[in-house]
């Protein structure tokens, strides 16, 4: 049994015993749990149920494992052929470790 689900506006594929790196939730504490509402599509060994926008009653628990994870880095440069213009930034994203424990539907 798996549901597709939208964690911070970004759609997760969550299964019972999967670790899944979501963008960062604030104030949250590791060890706790977090329960995910926003379940768009259910499949229940074969039975898919599909959402219109989401499923009633439906919902994915899940615990912090870790509330803060950094991505890796990311370099963005810019540049303008002989106009003597380069710029170099980066950031590293931050992420939030989460592990699915169950999926009610």
């Amino acid at each position: 049994m798996y549901a597709i689900v939208e964690i911070n506006g970004q759609q997760f594929k969550a299964e019972a015993g999967k670790k899944l790196f979501v963008n960062h939730i604030k104030d949250v504490e590791a060890g706790k749990t977090v329960e995910f509402d926003r379940v768009l599509l259910v499949d229940n060994d074969g039975a898919v149920t599909v959402g219109a926008p989401t499923v009633e009653g439906a919902k994915v628990v899940a615990e912090v494992v870790n509330p803060l994870v950094k991505g890796d880095k990311v370099v963005v440069f810019k540049m303008k052929r002989r106009k003597d213009y380069r710029v170099k930034n980066g950031h590293r994203t931050h992420f939030t470790e989460v592990e699915v424990k169950s999926v009610n539907a």
